[in-house]
């Protein structure tokens, strides 16, 4: 563990102006806020956040990063504050330390919802500071090292699980390698131990058997460099465990086939040295084609930049090499940290833009099990190249399709479009992508986004999209139905409504707007009553007796039944006056009224049996209606319609399911008798707005 004056001198190593005060005060306030606390390896916890900020010292990192890397638990594990924090260490730190606090103390939440509330908030901290994912790597990266402490096996697992998913493709994402390999090699080793030690001892194998075998080859890559004129730095190295094991498993090979286990990384003097160097390789060893791959001249989304290539060394052996420069592979291995320039007054913003993707995906996503989804599609490693027809470069996942590149465009693009010409030739939307494909989206003002397509989509950008689009299209369909219904309450009053009163109704439910309303309406949170007694105070209950207002209770009267004993209508069925009916009696719960022809009757219920039929002045029950509905606009809105055409009130809506050609959608209405409810059936099966329909 560090010291406290070796930790301000490593600061001050690289920044001589540094407030060591402010170091010293931060060290301290984090060796007493933990007190005594300890580690699952007993060391004290404070040294913990002490090794977080020493990370940070290694990558040069400024004075306010390295007192939130001290700091970055006092709130979570300790009695601090943040406004303690504030009063102590300023609003600019306490603000990362935030960031950078988990929100691990909501116990209501289930794991999903709380790992995705814990991202929500680090998301939206690192949209406005990106040092809080820096000192949250590195938070990240110590506990790994110390995992094997943690006795739990399903604790080790989760972490190890969280860790792959989520942090390691995040350091990625920033060009942080460094951290994402040991990241993921202590990750791998937790949750695939058997794995992790056949691959291991395997390495051990081969480089007891090889012996200097990587050093000879690296001075072989250096001799023929240097005979060219080049200066050059050349290494060598086995590829990591895991590295190999995810080789053998998207290759389905074993280990004896994976033939590159080796790497190596030339470094050179400038990017012209870089191809002279490929050049000189290629032309003294023979290539392996389509191992080749330029991220100089297209770097990927992090800033990545380096030469690949794959060659044939001496009896058959296989090697990979990386050329790059100096300052490139600074860059490589500690991206976004490599080069901070926050004293400058600069921002390097320029190579995360995905980050406006994730705030967008955490604005767009339901819940959580969608966020979760989302952000690990949207930090997904694996990426292809495509461009505009104008040479716009686009990054995207592999298996991306025309409709993943217009999301990645804009959002509104996407949104509206209806086809895709890729490379020149029109194809459809569910094509996959390929490297360097040039992507031209078709678009209408009139298109809108379909459900269908989550079935081929791979980017968590475009699959949020899709599904808020789809909402907000329902929401305004059951918003028409609910304007509908709310005309049809509304003409019950004495009284014509204006603007006025649906304002002061709308205040009265505590909704925020008219359409909010006429949503809560078509989606059956508010009955009847709840309108009109919103609309004009005291009018449901002066309705209540008269013709206008039925009332089941009232009107319904069964033959067959001891004056005074319960009953309910079932649910199963929905028995409606003019149906012949049969009643169920169990001791403790009254009478259910079921039709003679209902299904649940079959199972053999133990009940009494009773002979029942409907009285002289039955009127008013619920019936069920399932209808197919053509999936296009205004479909909803004619039901409707029909509905109010037949003097029939919707109870309930339900969408059962929905697709590019129907809808289907359940409705309880209110129907005065079975004659009733078949003119209504009559009247849907009539109109060119219904694929089918039927009672239930």
């Amino acid at each position: 563990m560090l010291r406290q004056y070796e930790l301000v001198e490593r600061v001050k190593a690289y920044d001589p102006d540094a407030d060591e005060a402010l170091l010293n005060r931060a060290y301290v306030y984090s060796v007493v806020k933990h007190g005594t606390q300890k580690r699952a390896s007993g060391d004290p916890y404070f040294s913990h956040p002490i090794e977080v900020a020493g990370l940070m010292t290694d990558l040069k990192l400024d004075q306010e990063t390295i007192v939130t890397a001290l700091l970055h638990d006092t709130i979570e594990d300790t009695l601090a504050t943040i406004e303690e924090v504030e009063a102590n260490f300023g609003p600019d730190i306490a603000r990362l330390v935030d960031g950078v606090t988990k929100l691990s103390k909501i116990e209501t939440l289930t794991d999903n919802e709380r790992a995705a509330e814990n991202l929500r908030k680090f998301f939206l901290a690192m949209s406005e500071d990106l040092r809080v994912l820096l000192v949250k790597l590195a938070d990240r990266l110590h506990n790994m090292r110390t995992l094997h402490f943690i006795k739990s096996a399903d604790k080790r697992r989760r972490i190890a699980r969280e860790t792959m998913d989520i942090y390691a493709p995040l350091a990625e994402r920033v060009g942080m390698y460094e951290y994402m390999r040991e990241m993921q090699l202590l990750a791998f080793e937790q949750l695939e131990p058997e794995a992790y030690a056949t691959i291991a001892e395997r390495l051990g194998q081969i480089r007891d058997s090889a012996g200097g075998q990587v050093d000879a080859i690296a001075l072989a890559i250096k001799q023929a460099l240097a005979e060219a004129g080049l200066k050059v730095e050349v290494w060598g190295r086995e590829k990591h465990p895991y590295s190999i094991w995810k080789k053998m498993e998207e290759r389905h090979v074993s280990f004896e086939q994976i033939t590159d286990i080796m790497a190596f990384r030339v470094l050179t003097e400038s990017p012209a040295d870089c191809y002279r160097a490929m050049g000189i390789l290629h032309t003294t060893w023979q290539m392996i084609p389509g191992r080749f791959k330029d991220y100089i001249s297209t770097p990927k989304a992090n800033g990545y930049r380096s030469l690949h290539t794959a060659l044939i060394y001496e009896n058959s052996m296989r090697m990979e090499v990386q050329i790059r420069t100096r300052d490139m592979h600074r860059t490589n291995e500690f991206g976004l940290a490599a080069h901070w320039a926050y004293k400058q007054g600069e921002r390097p913003d320029g190579q995360v833009g995905w980050l406006r993707d994730l705030i967008e995906i955490v604005d767009a996503s339901h819940d959580a099990e969608e966020l979760l989804e989302h952000t690990r599609l949207a930090i997904y490693q694996d990426r292809i190249f495509a461009f505009t027809p104008k040479g716009a470069l686009h990054q995207l996942p592999k298996g991306a399709t025309p409709v993943d590149f217009a999301y990645s465009v804009h959002t509104d693009l996407g949104d509206s479009a209806v086809g895709a010409k890729i490379n020149g030739r029109h194809t459809p939307l569910r094509t996959p992508l390929n490297n360097g494909d040039v992507v031209e989206i078709i678009r209408s003002r009139k298109a809108s986004p379909q459900l269908s397509w989550l079935g081929f989509v791979v980017s968590g950008k475009a699959r949020a999209a899709i599904r808020r689009a789809v909402r907000a299209k329902e929401r305004e369909e059951v918003a028409a139905i609910g304007a509908k219904l709310f005309d049809e309450i509304a003409s019950r009053l004495p009284t014509r409504i204006g603007k006025k009163a649906t304002a002061a109704a709308v205040k009265r439910l505590g909704l925020a707007s008219d359409h909010e309303l006429m949503a809560a309406i078509g989606a059956a949170k508010l009955s009847d009553r709840d309108v009109l007694e919103a609309l004009v105070p005291g009018s449901a209950r002066g309705l209540a007796d008269s013709e206008d207002w039925p009332r089941q209770e009232r009107a319904i009267s069964i033959r067959g039944l001891t004056p005074g004993m319960a009953f309910h209508l079932a649910d199963c069925c929905h028995p409606v006056p003019g149906d012949r009916i049969v009643g169920l009696k169990q001791p403790g719960l009254g009478v259910e009224v079921h039709t003679i022809d209902c299904m649940a009757l079959a199972s053999g219920v133990d009940a009494d049996w009773l002979d029942l039929s409907w009285g002289e002045t039955s009127t008013g029950a619920i019936g069920r209606v399932r209808t197919v509905l053509y999936n296009r606009p205004g479909t909803l809105a004619e039901v409707t319609g029909i509905f109010a055409g037949n003097k029939a009130n919707i109870v309930h809506l339900n969408l059962i399911n929905r697709d590019e050609l129907f809808g289907t959608y359940e409705v309880d209405l209110e129907v005065s008798d079975v004659a009733h409810l078949t003119r209504i059936v009559s009247s849907l099966r009539a109109s060119d707005a219904v694929a089918e329909a039927e009672r239930m």
